[in-house]
């Protein structure tokens, strides 16, 4: 199953002289729940801050402080550390170590194994607003950049100092999805705009009330976020939900069909993936109250038009080498429904679902999926939405005309 893991990943965690320093613990246990192998190099103020026992209980491994242990070869340890590394975060990172990295200092062990590591290294800046808004500190910062190191800009809040600005370390999960974009997928999608919708429309009636479905939006942002963490530049147009948008991902909020006709229309133009996973909705009321409708004794009847049909017009409109994904969702005829959309709307790929289905449909963690195209069908096991975006996203690598070329070229060769 294409789950998202860590495992056969190693993380180094570099850990300051900072009070932000408890938060790194949480991070820490994160990325073991995910597989990954995590060691933690401390200066020796980031001891007074959390003791190495709480770094080596989470991990299982020896918490590195001193460079000259005598426990441990040191010429070995700090260089065989540095070759296994598939990722470095320092959190927090101090003024004081942000300088030294700057300027090639390396006197202990954190600054030491840092700067044997080849792999892509984060720095996320913990201190004092004025500290952090200091030219020396914002210098030291430009140079790590074009050192090749990523830095983190820090959240903005009340700081243990007491005063209120710019310099708190952002929270575990956010620095959990630097990491993950980093290492948790191989980039076959890089270089690659993929389009996802997702969520709910509404329609509305008056200013009060609206017509909706189910829809939680879990599988469409499931696909951004795979789509982002294999390296697509993700845009996710998304209907009022209740989920946080996957980060790094250009997020488009929308309320009615018309909205998300719109903002899709307009970007459609640019993109070589577009996944429609949003349940719009096929009807809206002909006309909007201006004033709340008021209850009557008798009976209310709605009138209803057609909205615009989305995936007809991407279908109509479709680039040379663009793949258009359509999701279907069905209660009676899966399979015979599916495929007359496939055809009618000139897509490539329809993910069909049936709510009779157990597991499968809105709300859910799970889903069922049966993949078809137009000369293949393919049915999914029940798995988390998670591992169905990643199914899908691999059968439409292999489906799409880029991919095809690519392995005639190869062929050939």
């Amino acid at each position: 199953m294409n789950e998202i893991t860590l495992k056969d990943k190693t993380v180094l965690l570099g850990v300051t002289g900072s009070i932000a320093a408890y938060k790194t613990a949480y991070l820490t246990s994160a990325l073991k729940k995910l597989g990954a192998d995590v060691h933690v190099l401390m200066t020796p103020n980031g001891t007074n801050f959390v003791n190495p026992i709480t770094f080596e209980t989470l991990t299982g491994n020896k918490c590195l402080v001193d460079t000259f242990d005598r426990n441990f070869e040191f010429s070995v340890e700090h260089v065989s550390l540095a070759k296994k590394a598939d990722v470095v975060m320092i959190a927090p990172a101090t003024a004081n170590v942000i300088g030294k990295l700057a300027c090639g200092i390396a006197d202990d062990m954190l600054t030491t194994t840092v700067m044997a590591c080849k792999c892509k290294k984060f720095i996320s800046p913990a201190m004092n607003t004025n500290m952090f808004e200091n030219q020396v500190v914002q210098d030291n910062l430009e140079k790590l950049g074009g050192y090749g190191y990523e830095v983190i800009d820090p959240a903005t809040g009340y700081l243990a100092c007491g005063d209120t600005g710019k310099g708190k370390m952002p929270e575990p999960e956010t620095l959990l999805n630097y990491i993950m974009r980093e290492i948790a997928c191989k980039k076959d999608l890089a270089g690659k705009k993929v389009l996802v919708t997702a969520g709910p429309t509404q329609e509305a009636l008056d200013p009060v009330r609206y017509i909706t479905n189910h829809s939680s939006g879990k599988m469409g942002y499931a696909i951004a976020e795979a789509a982002m963490l294999r390296g697509a530049q993700v845009t996710l147009v998304s209907g009022q939900t209740a989920l946080e948008p996957p980060a790094f991902v250009e997020y488009v909020p929308i309320i009615s069909a018309e909205d998300m006709f719109n903002a899709v229309t307009g970007r459609a133009e640019d993109m070589d993936i577009i996944i429609k996973a949003a349940a719009v909705a096929d009807y809206r009321p002909a006309t909007v109250a201006d004033q709340k409708m008021k209850k009557k004794d008798e009976d209310l009847s709605i009138p209803l038009e057609r909205t615009k049909d989305i995936l007809k017009y991407l279908g109509e409109h479709k680039k040379e080498g663009q793949f258009l994904c359509g999701f279907s969702m069905e209660t009676e005829n899966m399979i015979a429904n599916s495929r007359a959309k496939l055809e009618k709307k000139n897509l490539d790929m329809i993910a069909a679902n049936s709510l009779r289905v157990e597991g499968a449909g809105f709300r859910g963690d799970t889903n069922v999926l049966t993949l078809i195209t137009k000369d293949d069908e393919r049915e999914l096991e029940l798995m988390s939405k998670r591992s169905a975006a990643m199914e899908l996203l691999d059968a439409i690598l292999e489906k799409g005309v880029w991919n095809q070329t690519m392995k005639e070229r190869s062929s050939f060769n």
